[in-house]
Formats: C-alpha cells, sequence, structure tokens
C-alpha cells in the first residue's frame, strides 16, 4: 500500500531495505517476530535509501519537528532532520532526560512504559513527523502523537 500511494512500486530500495532486515522470531519473548534493523545499519547503502525515502516525502511539508521514538527512532531521525531543515526532539523512556519533562503512557504487546520529552522542545503550531523503526500495536506512536499533542495551545 505505502509504496503505491507514494509512486514507490517496484523501487528497488524497498526491496534491498527489505532483505537488509533480519527477523528473530520468538524475541524478546515467544510469538513475537522481532524485526532487527541492526542489520540494515551495517549496510550504508541502504541505510542512505530508508532516509533518502523520508526525505523525499517529507521535505516539502513544512515539518518543523522530528520526534525520534528511543531507541531505534535515534538512529534514523536525526539524518531526516538534518536533511528536511527540521530539529530533532528525542522521545525518551522515563529518566533519561534531565531536567522538566512531560511523559505519556502507553501498552506495548508485551507489556506497558513511558516516553517522555523536554518541557519547551516542541512550540504550540509545529508540525512533526515521528520516526520509530515499527508499529506493531500501535500504542508507542499514539503514545508520542499525544505527547507532542500535549504542547499544543
Amino acid at each position: 500500500m505505502f509504496a503505491a500511494e507514494n509512486g514507490l512500486k517496484g523501487d528497488p530500495r524497498l526491496q534491498a531495505i527489505s532483505e537488509a532486515i533480519r527477523v528473530v522470531p520468538h524475541f524478546p519473548k515467544p510469538g513475537i517476530m522481532f524485526q532487527d534493523i541492526t542489520t540494515l545499519l551495517l549496510d550504508h547503502k541502504t541505510f542512505k535509501h530508508v532516509v533518502d525515502i523520508f526525505v523525499d516525502r517529507y521535505r516539502d511539508m513544512d515539518i518543523s519537528v522530528v520526534a525520534g521514538v528511543e531507541a531505534r527512532g535515534f538512529m534514523f531521525g536525526p539524518s531526516i532532520a538534518l536533511a528536511i531543515g527540521a530539529k530533532f526532539v528525542p522521545l525518551r523512556k522515563p529518566r533519561k532526560l534531565p531536567g522538566e519533562v512531560i511523559s505519556e503512557a502507553y501498552e506495548l504487546e508485551y507489556g506497558t512504559d513511558c516516553l517522555e520529552m523536554h518541557v519547551g522542545a516542541v512550540q504550540p503550531g509545529e508540525r512533526a513527523l515521528v520516526i520509530d523503526d515499527l508499529i506493531a500495536t500501535g500504542g508507542t506512536l499514539s503514545a508520542a502523537i499525544r505527547l507532542l499533542g500535549t504542547v499544543q495551545a
């Protein structure tokens, strides 16, 4: 669906990206098919393909904030932010950021967690792009959106 809707159908970069991601069965617990992107990061050309696809899509959309979800969003988010001229805001696990933070709890497919962001990192009216490595249940993405939405005036 994404490929066809975004003019990427048949794009060889997608095949290279798909082949570079290792699937680890039953990690971190039985029944989970973990998508390991660390193998993708070993190939600089494929890593660049990922960043380029995001940059091509979001370059002209007036994005002022790229919010990366810990920890894999930190691998792609800063490169995308630099390329589109946006700031990078890390969304961290609890007690990882110094200073005043706002937080949002969420459920995972195998537990619960929380994201935190520095107070003042995002201003009302800024357009944000959230970067993470995958969507399983959507809980993390929903929490990130709610967290970013708390700064709206």
